[in-house]
């Protein structure tokens, strides 16, 4: 078996079954391909030549992506001169990065060496090397005028060096995404808001994408955001680096579908008049009356005889009414709601339209609630023959004796408040006091006088009393 890249490239001149490396190279710089696989399906069958590839002499940056086995170690290249670049390289190697996740490897290399490259490790069965040369989402144009809520399903292919990339595990290398940037036009309410990611594109056979890996990315926009100029941003993104491409712009306006609604402002009653709160009646039995909810179309933009609608009206209560209008006229379109609950109703809608430059659009119109009350209870009618005449007289009170009340309140609520104020003075005073002379403070000397008091009135009792019964002695 050859041991070197001579040995190797003399095999494939011999084999006779493809082209000698000058030739693939002349080739080469004719297609402006920077790298290609060399040899045929029988040579590349062989295990030493797998995963070989040709770097031309004039490319002056490359990027290639590996896919390998899922969670194997990252490959190793091996250069035309047979030294070898690890992973590792990449903190040493200022020409060099190198990015690795569980399933693929994709490195950027400066300057390549011109020559036959070979990548070592457990890359997947029919696995392609790609190369990274000019990534592009090419996809349709946004028409110019669109609309806010307006649903829009939108295809692109990505192509790398102008031809489409159909390898489904390329899907896992890059995110496409479509952002709005705001023009900054003061005239219209997205002034100043940057920007905002309004669709990313997926190839998952998920939602408006049709097939799974087909190569054909399909993004759903989500226009949920404030109306005005916008410049659509296709962004491709790679974990090397970031590149943009920049439609022209487009105008997002404000929803063109109007709901207006005329509130039933009678009570809910039953068929014999009587109120709908009894439970001895069915729903059947009771008549209501109708909330009108109309939706018309800003003739600006969109056709009224071409609007349809789908969607749902909730009662207060949780009680759903499916709604669908599928005529096609002129007139305003007009939707009946029982009136059977008082509360908070709303409206939800999806219109199907067609614009007056001739586009089919979707538009999922923005919920639209109103609100209706319980009418007040009317007051209760008074009978007159019931009603009893009062004979007596009117109190009145004479001017004098209502100047006299008046008069000693205010004298009295003066008294109270005098005695609360000299009273609190004297209680803050004693304790004060108790707190600076605590052995000798007012309360003490006035309890040691009591004592002393009572104490010359019991002596004064005892020597009384002593003098009497000596008196009674003589």
């Amino acid at each position: 078996m050859p041991t070197s890249f001579a040995q190797q490239e003399k095999l494939l001149e011999a084999s006779g079954a493809g082209k000698t490396l000058e030739q693939t190279t002349t080739e080469t710089k004719k297609t402006t391909t920077p790298i290609i696989a060399l040899g045929n399906d029988f040579q590349n069958s062989i295990e030493f030549l797998n995963n070989r590839f040709r770097v031309d002499n004039d490319v002056e940056e490359v990027t290639m992506v590996f896919f390998r086995e899922d969670g194997s170690a990252p490959i190793v290249l091996v250069r035309p001169d047979g030294s070898k670049l690890f992973i590792e390289n990449d903190d040493d190697d200022p020409d060099m990065r190198w990015y690795e996740t569980q399933k693929y490897d994709m490195i950027s290399i400066k300057k390549p060496m011109p020559g036959p490259w070979q990548a070592i490790g457990e890359i997947l069965d029919g696995s392609k090397i790609m190369v990274i040369a000019d990534i592009v989402l090419d996809a349709q144009p946004i028409p110019r005028n669109i609309y806010s809520g307006e649903i829009i399903k939108q295809t692109a292919v990505l192509t790398n060096n102008g031809k489409q990339v159909d390898f489904s595990p390329f899907r896992d290398v890059v995110s496409l995404t479509i952002d709005f940037v705001s023009n900054n036009n003061p005239n219209y309410e997205n002034f100043g808001l940057g920007s905002r990611t309004v669709a990313r594109f997926q190839d998952n056979g998920e939602g408006f994408d049709e097939a799974a890996a087909d190569g054909v990315f399909t993004g759903q926009f989500n226009l949920s955001i404030p109306s005005g100029e916008w410049r659509p941003t296709f962004g491709i993104r790679t974990p090397m680096y970031t590149r943009e491409q920049k439609n022209d712009l487009v105008i997002l306006h404000p929803t063109p579908i109007f709901i207006n609604v005329k509130i039933d402002e009678t009570s809910v009653e039953s068929a014999d008049g009587e109120s709908n709160e009894s439970k001895d009646e069915t729903d059947d039995e009771r008549t209501y009356g109708e909330h009108i909810i109309t939706v018309d179309t800003d003739a600006e933009h969109i056709k009224l005889d071409s609007l349809l609608l789908d969607g749902k009206v909730t009662h207060p209560n949780g009680e759903i009414d499916n709604v669908t209008i599928t005529e096609f006229n002129n007139s305003v379109k007009m939707i009946r709601v029982k009136n059977d609950n008082y509360g908070i109703y709303r409206v939800k809608l999806t219109a199907f339209a067609t614009t007056v430059d001739d586009r089919e659009v979707i538009i999922n119109v923005p919920e639209y609630t109103f609100l209706t009350s319980e009418p007040a209870e009317p007051e209760p009618e008074v009978d007159e023959s019931q009603v009893v005449e009062m004979s007596a007289p009117p109190v009145v009170i004479e001017p004098e004796k209502d100047a006299w009340t008046a008069t000693n309140t205010v004298s009295l609520i003066i008294a109270i408040n005098s005695c609360i104020f000299v009273f609190g003075g004297m209680v803050i005073f004693l304790i004060l006091n108790k707190r600076k002379y605590p052995n000798d403070h007012i309360m003490l000397r006035y309890k040691i006088a009591c004592v002393e008091l009572l104490a010359k009135i019991k002596n004064f009792k005892k020597t009384k009393s002593a003098e009497e019964t000596d008196k009674l002695g003589e």
